[in-house]
């Protein structure tokens, strides 16, 4: 046999890719291309993720704020509380923002000598940012105020006293404070920064936005999280499944 026979005989013994080979390079291409769909359509959902704008109720403790559990009608704080109030545009408690000044009495309240049969309660009234306002609206100054009230009235009474007039939802959501904002309460808000208006939300009697685990917040419209894991595991064990069967020819 000649050289060059000896060479064309080693070429046509060099085996191909073999069937199982090309199973497996192709199952890796479809896991990648799916991986990065998965990538951008939840990237994508994230930049999409709603928010609410409303006013959030605030309660003073310490040197800082804890978002109050109750709402401003049913909350009845004892004299020498410090309540605040801040309009912005948050998904829900965890993330919304604080009052912009430090919940102190003292300073509130310096002007507002104790009187029998009454009660003093602080007041921070923040109405947020120009980026958190609705559109065509500037929100007033932040200000506070030291409100004199009967020893049972509420958080609402004491801000009624001292910042008219209070604007409600049906279910007694505060929707304006001393008239801001003059429309809208408790809205949701697109993600893409034009500060559009995409529905208004009711979140009863806690002015906040609605509940975790709400199915129309931040649904974004795209396949979810859930779909795109069941695919891959549907697509994992087929491959397990081919592989195991070819293992046994």
């Amino acid at each position: 046999m000649s050289r060059t026979e000896s060479r064309a005989s080693a070429v046509r013994r060099t085996p191909g890719p073999t069937p199982l080979r090309k199973l497996r390079h192709s199952v890796s291409a479809l896991l990648v291309t799916l991986l990065a769909a998965s990538a951008v359509l939840l990237g994508a959902g994230g930049a999409q993720a709603a928010g609410y704008r409303y006013w959030s109720f605030w309660e003073g403790s310490g040197t800082g704020w804890a978002y109050a559990t109750q709402g401003p009608s049913t909350v009845r704080p004892d004299d020498g509380t410090v309540q605040g109030f801040r309009f912005a545009v948050s998904e829900d408690s965890s993330d919304a923002d604080r009052p912009r000044h430090a919940p102190d009495f003292g300073a509130i309240c310096a002007d507002t000598p104790a009187k029998g049969g009454t009660k003093r309660v602080a007041l921070v009234i923040d109405p947020g940012t120009p980026e958190d306002a609705p559109y065509g609206e500037k929100p007033p100054a932040l200000r506070t105020a030291c409100a004199q009230v009967a020893p049972d009235a509420s958080s609402a009474e004491a801000l009624a006293s001292v910042a008219k007039p209070l604007r409600y939802d049906s279910s007694a959501m505060i929707c304006a404070i001393s008239g801001y904002p003059k429309t809208g309460c408790g809205e949701q808000v697109s993600g893409d920064g034009d500060g559009g208006t995409k529905e208004s939300k009711d979140s009863g009697e806690k002015p906040s936005a609605p509940a975790d685990g709400d199915e129309d917040s931040g649904s974004g419209g795209g396949p979810s999280v859930g779909l795109l894991v069941g695919i891959a595991a549907v697509l994992l064990l087929g491959v397990a499944a081919v592989f195991q069967a070819r293992r046994r020819r």
